[in-house]
């Protein structure tokens, strides 16, 4: 099409446009533009959220026994078994996230002492090679990511995603400029981007750059990947 033609179709529209029966038929269009864009949203929402509904509920059914050893151990190292902690979730709503502790009881108070001694040197969250907040079990753990199994029930009742950025502390929240707030955009998960390639030796700016990157280009079969290239990350603790 040439420059005149589109010109033409151009000065043709806005023409149409302003006759009643033109802007009645362009509202008509713009509405099922509309709907049928919010379909398509609503649509893979609910794919996404009967797909964690489903994986949730087959996992903590296949894993049950492992969750019986870990509690077991957890429980002989002194002290409550599962850790609530606050987190934050979607457009920053509050819950409640599950996980098997592995910290001394105390870890709170302890890391008021060790906060300067953060390796992330830029942003707003905590990594520390050798953290004496915690246990011996819980070490083990940790690197084998079993300490965050209990999070399939978040996922269950809807606190959470399979896959997702990871939720966030509320002191974290509150240090976040605008644009990392992007990260409040959709429900957190239990693995995402950075979880796969790097960990915690991914600096918060990169955990963000790929969070967000993962929103952006969001997909069923893109979970499906994520959540494969997941499990040689934590046999392996890559």
């Amino acid at each position: 099409m040439t420059d005149e033609e589109i010109k033409s179709q151009l000065v043709w529209r806005f023409t149409t446009a302003q006759r009643p029966l033109g802007r009645l038929r362009l509202n008509l269009y713009v509405f099922w533009k509309r709907l049928a864009w919010r379909g398509v949203i609503n649509g893979a929402l609910f794919v996404k959220r009967v797909f964690d509904i489903i994986g949730s509920l087959c996992l903590l059914i296949v894993f049950s026994p492992v969750f019986a050893i870990v509690a077991i151990l957890v429980r002989l190292d002194g002290g409550p078994v599962f850790l609530k902690q606050v987190r934050v979730g979607r457009f920053g709503r509050e819950f409640k996230m599950f996980k098997f502790r592995s910290m001394v009881v105390n870890a709170d108070k302890i890391f008021v002492d060790l906060a300067q001694q953060n390796q992330h040197a830029a942003g707003v969250t905590f990594k520390m090679k050798n953290d004496p907040r915690i246990t011996p079990v819980g070490r083990v753990i940790r690197k084998l990511s079993l300490d965050e199994f209990p999070q399939f029930v978040n996922v269950l009742i809807g606190d959470m995603s399979l896959v997702g950025p990871r939720p966030c502390l509320p002191r974290e929240v509150t240090q976040y400029t605008l644009d990392q707030r992007r990260r409040l955009e959709i429900t957190p998960g239990l693995t995402c981007l950075w979880q796969i390639g790097g960990r915690a030796e991914i600096d918060f700016t990169g955990q963000v750059l790929l969070d967000v990157s993962y929103i952006e280009n969001q997909s069923f079969w893109g979970d499906i990947k994520i959540l494969f290239k997941t499990i040689p990350a934590v046999l392996f603790a890559y």
